[in-house]
């Protein structure tokens, strides 16, 4: 594994180099690209929650944050432990103060309403790293009622109808973009790990 695959602790992308099988992941890269295109703003600038951060997409994705030094980061998942673990091993990234006022740049939190409320006033983008959406059943994974205009909401999901999340989303008045444009850019990351050349990405969004 190269260390973006031990970083996010998932493998997306195999490359055959000198008879070895070599594991990386195009997941932070991938949502870094996607953010630029679909909201025209630099992670780097952003205050930053993540739901679902105790999976490869979501460990992945805090990792690029990190890597960017976000204003700030949010960790949401069911599974609080997780969540502290991976905080922990990100703390160093966010030892400076950026962002003005006595919040923190780094927390991790419990998935519930009381805990979504209380950080949601403190954070630009909102990013779904969970599989709710996949079906259309799916319940939203933060309550309608907490979205706000300011909000950007990135959604991992990809597929052709918008999730519950997004049409909350539209509801009161944010921005919202799905998974499909991450999944562009991670499939023209392996693209060029592959083959050693940029890939023909306008092509490619035209097919997906």
């Amino acid at each position: 594994m190269d260390e973006r695959a031990r970083r996010a602790g998932a493998v997306n992308t195999i490359r055959v180099r000198d008879k070895k099988l070599i594991g990386s992941n195009t997941d932070g890269e991938g949502f870094l690209r996607a953010i630029r295109t679909e909201f025209s703003v630099d992670v780097r600038d952003l205050r930053v929650l993540i739901v679902g951060a105790g999976g490869g997409t979501g460990h992945a994705i805090a990792w690029q944050c990190a890597l960017e030094n976000c204003e700030r980061l949010v960790l949401v998942n069911r599974t609080l432990e997780k969540a502290n673990a991976l905080a922990e091993r990100l703390r160093s990234f966010f030892a400076g103060p950026r962002v003005l006022g006595p919040v923190a740049r780094l927390e991790a939190v419990a998935w519930d309403e009381a805990a979504l409320r209380a950080q949601l006033g403190d954070v630009d983008l909102i990013v779904n790293a969970t599989p709710l959406g996949m079906n259309p059943s799916d319940p939203t994974p933060i309550p309608a009622r907490l979205l706000a205009p300011h909000h950007m909401v990135f959604d991992a999901v990809y597929g052709p109808s918008k999730t519950s999340l997004l049409r909350a989303a539209d509801e009161a008045g944010a921005r919202g973009a799905n998974g499909l444009p991450m999944l562009l850019h991670q499939g023209a990351l392996s693209f060029s790990n592959w083959f050693d050349r940029e890939a023909p990405i306008d092509a490619m969004r035209r097919a997906l």
